[in-house]
């Protein structure tokens, strides 16, 4: 295993990350334990989730993930050999009212991250969490598959120096050690920094957003704040929902996969566009001999701005495959190929 430093920090975590929302919903509790003793002895020390998950998000499973999570520390006894990263959710559109059940609306405010992060904790039993990340901004700005800012001049949220005053509450209290953003845009990285310098609040060490060889809006957008600034990014989505594997070419249907179980859902990776991309980048796997998985996987490492990489998995050889990415560096040759290909349709995947 390779490993980083998260931000300015001390802290060396891998490269890669384990990815954990399906656990609750695609994988039992069983298969989690299996995933988390398997990463581990593989060297992954990093482990992602949030409160929100199980995905697909909905009151049966939400908090779920972090409750297997919470069985698994209690179980092996090893809190201390994880990198826990976790995330409070924000402000939707999408009805997701059974989350912190009884808030009047989701948000980065005392009352709400107080909840969020007492409810995380026991779920996870444990006392801390190393990186707490606001898993998208109470703003509105373009996420989950909408690449257009449109300003509303009657947008409210929650001001970033009362949101760092809040998290800098819960680093004194021992209860997180450092914070990070999700799904974030440039400026809100910047002006994050800028007042935590300024004040003197806790500096966000990362930013988790989505990346892969079929969505590098991140290479345009947040590259450079990213390297200049030691904010790295933790990138989803590294097989844009599994469809770089190729699992899906031809129409097909896996049985337990996410296409096939939310057909409708995750629009922002099942386009014609991005399919014809998806083929280009999975004969060019095979032509190199190489998993697809584990191609796609190996190109999001070794970017220069990658603090580390969130796969994820529902069977133990996709967690393999994904894995076993570490040990491959793509060539010279093999990225211009990647480029040329990336440049007959840049992003066809947003």
């Amino acid at each position: 295993m390779k490993y980083r430093k998260l931000g300015n920090t001390n802290i060396d975590v891998s490269v890669i990350c384990l990815g954990t929302m399906t656990y609750g919903e695609q994988n039992t509790q069983d298969e989690g334990f299996e995933q988390m003793d398997y990463a581990l002895d593989r060297g992954v020390n990093f482990f992602d989730t949030a409160e929100l998950y199980a995905v697909m998000p909905r009151k049966e499973t939400y908090g779920k993930t972090e409750e297997i999570i919470g069985n698994w520390f209690k179980k092996r006894k090893n809190r201390d050999k994880v990198i826990l990263a976790s995330k409070i959710a924000s402000k939707s559109d999408d009805g997701l009212e059974w989350i912190r059940e009884g808030s009047n609306s989701l948000g980065f405010d005392r009352k709400n991250m107080d909840s969020a992060i007492d409810n995380s904790l026991k779920r996870l039993k444990t006392d801390y969490i190393d990186l707490y990340q606001l898993h998208w901004p109470e703003r509105k700005v373009p996420k989950f598959g909408v690449l257009d800012f449109e300003y509303d001049p009657k947008d409210e949220w929650t001001a970033i120096e009362e949101v760092l005053e809040n998290l800098d509450r819960l680093v004194k209290a021992g209860k997180i050690r450092y914070a990070g953003l999700s799904n974030e845009t440039p400026w809100g990285v910047m002006k994050f920094l800028q007042i935590s310098k300024e004040k003197n609040l806790p500096r966000m060490m990362s930013i988790q957003n989505v990346y892969s060889l079929v969505n590098r809006v991140f290479d345009v957008a947040n590259s450079e704040v990213a390297i200049r600034e030691s904010c790295g990014l933790l990138a989803y989505s590294p097989l844009a929902g599994g469809r770089l594997s190729g699992k899906y070419i031809g129409n097909k249907k896996p049985h337990n996969a996410r296409y096939t179980l939310w057909p409708r859902r995750f629009s922002r990776h099942h386009t014609k566009r991005g399919e014809i991309a998806i083929e280009s980048y999975f004969r060019l796997a095979k032509k190199y001999g190489v998993a697809p998985s584990t191609f796609a996987n190996s190109f999001v490492n070794d970017r220069p701005f990658v603090t580390s990489n969130i796969i994820g998995a529902t069977t133990m050889q996709q967690l393999k495959e994904n894995i076993d990415s570490i040990d491959l560096t793509l060539s010279k040759e093999i990225l211009n190929e990647i480029e040329d290909i990336h440049l007959k349709d840049p992003n066809p995947c947003v």
